[in-house]
């Protein structure tokens, strides 16, 4: 059997860390591309007319409050999920030479199981 066509026996666990994980880093990075250059209210600024490249930014009225909590417990939950695929038993049993493209796999479950099912 190829590498690409291994089939890994995840558990359950493992499975839903990594789709909870893929749902967390997918609302964080909505909410940070809405977010504007700042945290903090600065003003426009833009680099000196002898700049190796030039780069500019307009005033920055800083992040809402409620976007900031809800930016800060995302990233707090990404935190906490990262041990439970690092620490998980699972990994035991996978040669270490294979355990990196198990976990490719793991990460891209979600498609290959949709590619599976077309």
């Amino acid at each position: 059997m190829a590498k690409d066509e291994t089939v890994y026996d995840f558990p359950k666990a493992l499975l839903e860390a990594q789709d909870e994980l893929d749902e967390v880093r997918g609302e964080l990075r909505k909410l940070l591309k809405k977010q504007p250059w700042s945290v903090e209210p600065l003003p426009a600024w833009t680099t000196h007319e002898n700049a190796w490249r030039a780069s500019s930014h307009p005033d920055s009225p800083g992040w809402d409050s409620a976007d900031q909590q809800r930016i800060g417990k995302l990233r707090a939950r990404e935190v906490e999920l990262a041990p439970l695929f690092t620490g998980h038993s699972f990994w035991k049993d996978i040669a270490p030479e294979e355990r990196t493209p198990a976990r490719d796999h793991l990460r891209h479950h979600r498609e290959r199981r949709t590619a599976v099912a077309a």
